[in-house]
């Protein structure tokens, strides 16, 4: 790829109408060549975040559209009412070691959830970790908590301003005060104990910017206990492959440790495994897979030599494998079903492996013995999704969290002897789920493919093309969007308002062929499955084009700019959040590179003709009538870094010559999700006000009393 730099004064001050004035945005001549394709980037200057350009940019542009917010009547009435249906006290399910139980449990409305322990089940809760001390604003998270196996210390993770970067400190249990040392540079890692100390991922010292700066040579590190971190012993690095993930993990016994290395900047899904046993009496990593390819394979736990792996190998809903580490064997334990394992879906406790199926999106769990065999299925009580089951080989009882659109989020009990549920911890929830429905519904898509999507709305809404709906989507990675509750829905629905949820392709809702359909030269799958979701709910009366609004954030931030560049004349409203916005120049950010393996790049020729025919950037068309645009972002997001939305609003802005508005709100101290509880209630303030004033909605309807 070839390039050229020169300014000239050219600048974009675009007036939507004759009350709303954007800041005016230089305009640059920078010219690069692609495969032969010349390409502008008049805005290259905005990827500099530190710049005082840049600075003063992001003044003026939420100058006008805080200005603009502020000016809706019940912007202040909506925050209130988020408020209100959040304020319920939310807790995690408890995770046993030795005689406590550890749980985080947020009051209502504090910026952080707190970490509490228990001795037994009916023990008097105790502080040990409380986030909210720790940064006047609240921005300061608690991002790892990771107990030695017995119980004494505890890896502990922090990450400020909403950044990826993590610092790691090692907590005293007996004491809760903090041990000497402290690990910096920590990104895209975990804590894994063996004996007197633990196995972490970190990157070099960035130079520039920490929060742009590309990252690369992923290095693995053994810390022992009251030691420096310069005498941190390392572990695995790859110089010649700098792009690589290297992850290391330990089973429950902490007998092996497991290291898995990742290459999806080389566009490979999948990963290579290695082995250390610590009973060997010259300990190394020994290889278990040793090609990375598409295939992916995730330890589960150990039985006693036998290590368990949940893979996709040669089985695109997933399976589960034996691995003899005395004989290097494999032997199938859970063979392929017709349903897809759902991501994450293996887990281990009480010497029994508990596997989630997602059937048609939504869970379905068995119990089987470490031998494969199926024991039983454990009944949900309603349909929805689950997670939890994890636990440790002498438990005699798991703990899972079941929620639905109109189901909050519920603890259960499993007791393993008696197969027997019971509910451990219910909500309360300012909010009558009896008054709403969700709907499974499927639509064609444009080449044939049904695709699934959920449709919740209060009972009664007559389906006459006059409610306001709010469209969502994400499409990519191979993540799934299960139903599940979100009480920060309830203010829309309450307005009359229809929540769709819309299981496209890319997703891992049908396994790996679903994820494989929606991937690179195939991207425009997702998109077509979108704009299709929105045409059927316009032909089935649920809304129309002036009612319509789509939401989605990160990759699900590309689709909606990608979509609103194809069809705009099906919304009224367009929320991009976070979004991937250029295409063409992702993988030069941060981790950007990990997304090739999904996206494809622009430096492989037949790749990049895929990425610019959707690039949201670079297909934005002036005389295009475009919807309402707020473009969401944050100072610290170092994983989709801000420029992505910084360019596609200058763009968006200079090249729009209708009457709707086109702002950007660019958070402070906060990251790729929101860094604490006020920042994302006042985010889904301002985005539902924005929503609901631009479909025309001029007041509030009271919600129903209790």
């Amino acid at each position: 790829m070839s390039s050229s730099f020169a300014a000239f004064a050219q600048t974009s001050g675009a007036t939507t109408s004759a009350s709303l004035t954007y800041p005016q945005t230089r305009r640059v001549d920078q010219v690069d060549t692609y495969h032969g394709t010349r390409i502008t980037d008049p805005y290259r200057w905005l990827e500099d975040d530190r710049s005082a350009e840049t600075t003063q940019w992001v003044k003026a542009q939420n100058q006008v559209t805080f200005d603009y917010l502020s000016k809706i009547p019940y912007r202040s009435q909506l925050q209130q009412r988020l408020e209100e249906v959040y304020n319920y006290p939310k807790y995690s399910a408890p995770v046993r070691k030795g005689d406590w139980f550890y749980f985080y449990k947020n009051d209502g409305l504090q910026n952080q959830s707190v970490l509490y322990r228990q001795k037994s089940l009916n023990g008097t809760p105790e502080v040990v970790i409380d986030p909210n001390t720790l940064s006047p604003d609240g921005t300061t998270r608690l991002v790892e908590f990771e107990l030695s196996k017995d119980g004494k210390y505890a890896v502990v993770g922090f990450s400020e301003g909403g950044s990826d970067w993590q610092k790691f400190r090692v907590m005293d249990l007996t004491t809760k005060q903090y041990l000497p040392e402290t690990i910096d540079w920590v990104k895209i890692s975990n804590a894994a104990w063996q004996g007197n100390g633990f196995y972490y991922s970190r990157y070099p010292k960035p130079e520039g910017s920490a929060l742009a700066a590309k990252n690369e040579n992923h290095q693995v590190f053994f810390h022992t206990l009251n030691t420096p971190q310069s005498a941190d012993r390392l572990v695995y690095e790859d110089p010649k492959n700098p792009q690589r993930f290297h992850l290391v993990r330990t089973t429950d016994d902490e007998r092996f440790a497991i290291l898995s290395i990742s290459d999806r900047g080389q566009g490979k899904d999948g990963n290579a495994l290695y082995a250390l046993d610590a009973r060997s009496t010259k300990p190394a990593f020994e290889p278990v897979v040793t090609e990375i390819t598409d295939y992916t394979y995730s330890v589960v736990d150990n039985d006693n030599d036998r290590l368990i792996i949940s893979t996709n190998e040669k089985a695109p809903n997933g399976k589960v494998l034996a691995y003899d580490t005395k004989r290097k064997a494999f032997a199938t334990l859970i063979p392929e079903k017709p349903e897809p394992i759902a991501e994450g879906g293996v887990n281990a406790a009480g010497g029994k492996l508990f596997v989630e199926y997602a059937k048609d999106v939504t869970s379905r769990v068995y119990v089987y013995a470490y031998n494969g065999k199926l024991e039983n299925e454990i009944e949900m009580p309603a349909i929805g999704s689950v997670s939890g089951f994890g636990g440790e080989k002498d438990d005699s009882y798991v703990f899972y969290n079941f929620s639905s659109f109109t189901f909050p989020p519920t603890i259960y009990r499993y007791d393993i002897a008696t197969r027997k549920s019971t509910v451990f911890r219910a909500p309360e929830v300012n909010f009558k789920p009896a008054d709403y429905e969700t709907k499974q519904v499927f639509y064609t898509s444009k080449d044939g493919t049904k695709v699934p999507m959920f449709v919740t709305y209060r009972k009664g809404v007559k389906l006459d093309g006059t409610n306001p709906t709010l469209l969502y989507g994400y499409g990519g990675f191979n993540i799934s969007l299960p139903p599940s509750f979100n009480a920060l829905l309830v203010p829309f629905l309450e307005q009359g308002g229809i929540y769709a949820q819309a299981n496209l392709r890319g997703g891992g809702e049908y396994g790996e062929k679903w994820h494989e359909q929606g991937m690179k030269l195939k991207k425009q799958n997702v998109f077509d499955d979108f704009i299709t979701a929105a045409e059927y709910l316009i032909s089935q009366k649920y809304t129309s084009p002036q009612k319509l609004a789509i939401r989605g954030g990160s990759n699900g931030g590309l689709l909606v700019g990608a979509v609103m560049n194809q069809r705009p004349d099906l919304f009224r409203v367009a929320i991009p959040q976070v979004g991937v916005m250029d295409m063409l120049r992702f993988h030069k950010f941060t981790i950007g590179w990990n997304w090739i393996a999904d996206y494809g790049s622009s430096e492989n020729p037949e790749e990049f003709k895929a990425l610019y025919a959707y690039s949201p950037i670079h297909n934005i068309r002036e005389g295009a009538n475009y919807p309402a645009t707020l473009i969401t972002t944050a100072d610290h997001d170092d994983r989709v870094v801000p420029t992505h939305s910084f360019k596609y609003a200058a763009t968006l802005q200079h090249a729009y010559k209708g009457s709707n508005p086109v702002l950007i709100r660019i958070d402070t101290n906060s990251g790729h999700g929101a860094s604490n509880t006020k920042k994302n209630l006042e985010t889904m303030a301002d985005i539902y006000s924005f929503i609901l004033w631009n479909m025309g909605v001029t007041s509030l309807q009271e919600p129903a009393k209790e």
